[in-house]
């Protein structure tokens, strides 16, 4: 995501409060948003799968996700 995009994004958000936006604009504040948030959760799913948890004893395990956990 560029500085572009996610300024356009702030620049949509405050028309849309000022003025209200045309069908092609929400259209634009939408598709934007989604690739903005898109770009977060890969991001964060990045920063998780680099992630160990340290145990007292010292030993070091990674962060799984919930659903490859196997126990209920």
């Amino acid at each position: 995501m560029t500085q572009e995009k996610i300024n356009r994004i702030n620049e949509l958000a405050r028309k849309q409060k000022a003025e209200g936006l045309t069908d092609a604009e929400k259209q634009e504040q939408y598709t934007l948003r989604r690739e903005y948030i898109d770009s977060f959760k890969a991001s964060l799913v990045s920063q998780l799968e680099n992630t160990y948890i340290v145990e007292p004893d010292g030993t070091k395990r990674k962060v799984q996700a919930k659903d490859e956990n196997t126990a209920d």
